[in-house]
């Protein structure tokens, strides 16, 4: 029989250990469906709903399991699908790899059926490695060289094949001229800064009297060192998004979240801190991170692309997290815990508090807050935990405390919609015996999870532990953008734009063979959750919540909400339920006993 390129590219494949490549059929990779069968379908191919879908499968599965994802797609309208969840892996550094058919050779530039000039559509989202190949002698260079760019830089390559060349028989590059051979594997390397680099930044840190560290997902590798630099210098912590699971919230100097959809005392530690260490993030909104004149700053990072972008450090650290931080610490000063680490860990307290006060505020008919606060305790502690964009986000950062083994995720940077449920159907096939769990809105839940949901069907009885949670938040609004138009514009809900229909996702998710039920009462929230969790197949739960609750973000103040409700009296069609929600919520965090003490002179108390 003969060997095509088809099969060279699946066997090369394999001995890059890739176990999965999510796909959708189309015939400009037919040459490849067949190598497939073939190769008694190795690596296995698992059939998203739609291009777009198995991109963000293939996010999730990079995300969650360490390894490289790779996604397949058919020439044209396919390989434009992938393109959304590509720029998601671009831009949240991960590594995905993209293998796309094309229209024969023969018809290249005769504006032919489904040509699409893909060298030129992929050259910004692939920008680091995109090629097309038009022999088989460039085999297996050019495979080996995606996977290999893919995984050194934590970004999107991609590979065009046209589909003749798929069909063509495999021969090597030769030993002659202008034949490139290629080898397997990437060499493990972990870099670290030059000496007198790591003596400046310790004179920074040590100078300091209130040190404040900001961690991503960068970090998640060096979670002991940062803990041990926490208690040297006497620092709280807060968390970029995408570095929420990078260390336990259990920690009492944890500060969570930071930004727009942080806490209170995130923003508090950047607001009054003189010192800012930075260590695997790229967190992007520099208004939530101190004064530029207030603090000395350090940065840590391993992409000398990515360092000083945000703040005026005055040292940039180019290394691995980790080893860089065991460089570090030995030439740190300890500090003693006085009332800066005190007063980080009183307000960290307190601020759960006042999550817990928030999430039991009535609503009707649920109160969102509520139903990710129930949560919280019943989270097995290997969960896998996807957001996806909107509102969802805001709970998941703010009442979801990480700890043990757990992990998480959403669309940090590219902040699409529709990656939660595809994040957690990759997640399931890198770690088939741990439970997911995806919070989505309606919204997104409509836009493309429904159709995911089959997909879960088809695949799930193949999991060791079959349990998959998806719960939809079910506001009957697009209520993240609802709420950015009210603060932004100033302007009133624009219902045709943002009111969406109710539909029974729970009732869905059994017409394809899953569980699932609908909640429309706070008192069968957490009985709800304990239902699914405790599932032998994966469980929709349908929430009905209010969309009045507002996502107050950690620096307004009772004056500002009051402000922002005026501005909508105007005609927002659900002024009135926003306008009580918005001061509820705040109010949590000024009752008697529990008040926010600010010592600075006219210092907003809220």
């Amino acid at each position: 029989m003969t060997f095509k390129v088809s099969d060279h590219i699946l066997e090369r494949l394999r001995a890059w250990d890739v176990d999965h490549v999510f796909s959708y059929a189309g015939d400009g990779i037919n040459g490849l469906l067949a190598a497939w069968g073939r190769a008694d379908n190795k690596p296995e191919f698992i059939q998203a709903r739609h291009e777009e879908m198995a991109a963000f499968q293939a996010v999730g599965y990079a995300k969650f399991s360490g390894k490289t994802g790779v996604c397949a797609a058919t020439s044209g309208p396919g390989a434009i699908h992938l393109l959304n969840g590509l720029y998601d892996a671009k831009l949240d550094h991960v590594p995905v790899v993209a293998i796309v058919g094309q229209t024969n050779r023969s018809a290249m530039g005769g504006s032919y059926q489904q040509e699409v000039d893909l060298l030129s559509l992929y050259k910004d989202v692939a920008s680091e490695f995109c090629e097309m190949v038009t022999v088989p002698e460039q085999l297996p260079n050019v495979i080996d060289r995606a996977l290999r760019v893919a995984c050194a830089k934590r970004t999107v390559t991609a590979v065009i094949v046209p589909a003749d060349v798929q069909d063509l028989e495999y021969s090597p590059p030769t030993h002659a001229f202008k034949m490139v051979p290629s080898s397997l594997g990437v060499a493990a390397g972990a870099p670290v800064p030059a000496p007198q680099d790591i003596d400046r930044a310790a004179e920074i840190l040590n100078a300091g009297e209130k040190v404040a560290v900001l961690i991503g997902q960068g970090a998640r590798g060096a979670r002991a060192e940062v803990v041990e630099l926490a208690d040297v210098l006497g620092a709280g912590v807060a968390k970029a998004l995408l570095g929420k699971d990078a260390l336990p919230d259990d920690l009492p100097f944890v500060t969570g979240s930071i930004g727009l959809l942080g806490t209170r005392p995130s923003y508090e530690m950047m607001r009054d801190c003189d010192t800012l260490l930075v260590v695997g993030s790229s967190f992007p909104y520099s208004q939530f991170l101190p004064e530029f004149d207030q603090a000395r700053a350090v940065q840590i990072d391993i992409d000398a692309s990515m360092v000083g972008l945000r703040y005026p450090f005055e040292v940039n650290l180019i290394g691995d997290a980790r080893e860089t931080l065991k460089a570090l610490l030995p030439r740190l000063d300890r500090k003693k815990h006085g009332a800066w680490r005190k007063k980080i860990e009183k307000d960290t307290a307190r601020w759960w508090e006042v999550m817990q006060r928030r999430a039991a505020v009535d609503a009707d008919p649920v109160n969102p807050e509520y139903v990710v606060h129930a949560l919280d305790e019943l989270l097995p502690d290997d969960v896998i935990l996807a957001a996806d964009s909107g509102s969802a986000a805001n709970w998941y950062a703010r009442h979801l405390r990480m700890r043990g083994t757990m992990r998480g995720s959403l669309s940090g940077t590219l902040a699409t919609m529709g990656p939660g449920v595809p994040y957690v159907i990759g997640a399931k096939f890198a770690h088939p015996d741990r439970p997911a769990i995806a919070l989505v809105g309606d919204g997104a839940m409509q836009m493309n999870g429904m159709a995911e949901l089959i997909t879960i069907a088809k695949y799930w009885e193949r999991w060791s532990d079959p349990r998959l949670v998806v719960a939809v938040l079910n506001n009957g609004d697009l209520n993240q953008v609802t709420w950015e138009m009210r603060a932004m514009e100033g302007a009133p809900q624009f219902e045709p734009s943002q009111s969406i229909p109710d539909v029974r996702y729970a009732d869905f998710a059994r017409s394809v063979g899953l569980a699932g039920t609908r909640v429309e009462k706070p008192g069968d929230v957490r009985s709800a959750w304990t239902q699914a969790l405790a599932a032998d197949r994966p469980f929709v739960i349908d929430f009905r919540t209010d969309p009045a609750v507002p996502p107050i973000p950690p620096h307004a103040s009772l004056d500002q909400i009051e402000a922002a409700a005026s501005a909508v009296l105007k005609g927002d069609s659900d002024r009135a339920g926003m306008v009580r929600q918005g001061i509820k919520s705040k109010i949590q965090e000024i009752l008697p006993g529990n008040r926010h003490r600010d010592d600075r002179p006219g210092a907003d108390e809220g």
